[in-house]
């Protein structure tokens, strides 16, 4: 099995190095940062404290790379094998738990406020949901990824 992750567009460096921590835990092999997403390294070749304060050394263990176009990528990856598996709350989706990850599978997760665009849903496999049980809609991104992550490895 290899896992990778997709992160467009999230706002929060802490989010992002929340998300690496636990890529290094669940074995993931590559994290690509779309859009706005902050990465590990800033443009001056520095690391990026508010991300290396929470992940704690993942973003040195897991591979990244910066890409301007999560289309183009997206492409690329399902011609080498990936199935795509975006995290969001729409019709289409299906419950995390009756998902397991198998082979090569590309995780997409989005924008705290907004989730995973339209267009990436578009090029989506596969949509899962975490089922909200209280008062909120959504989980930080951060621990929603853990969810899917441990879940679609261990399911």
């Amino acid at each position: 099995m290899e896992l990778a992750i997709l992160l467009h567009n999230i706002r929060s460096a802490h989010n992002v190095g929340s998300i690496f921590r636990t890529a290094d835990a669940a074995g993931v092999a590559h994290i690509y940062l779309t859009g706005y997403t902050p990465l590990p390294i800033d443009r001056f070749g520095r690391p990026q404290k508010d991300i290396a304060k929470t992940a704690l050394g993942a973003e040195k263990s897991v591979e990244w790379e910066a890409s301007a176009s999560p289309a183009a990528l997206i492409t690329r990856l399902k011609r080498q094998g990936f199935t795509v598996v975006a995290l969001e709350q729409e019709k289409r989706s299906i419950p995390y738990t009756d998902f397991r990850a198998g082979g090569k599978t590309l995780f997409i997760f989005g924008n705290e406020v907004r989730g995973v665009s339209k267009a990436l849903r578009d090029c989506a496999d596969v949509i899962l949901e975490i089922p909200m049980r209280g008062t909120k809609e959504s989980l930080n991104v951060s621990v929603a990824a853990g969810i899917a992550l441990f879940s679609a490895i261990n399911n």
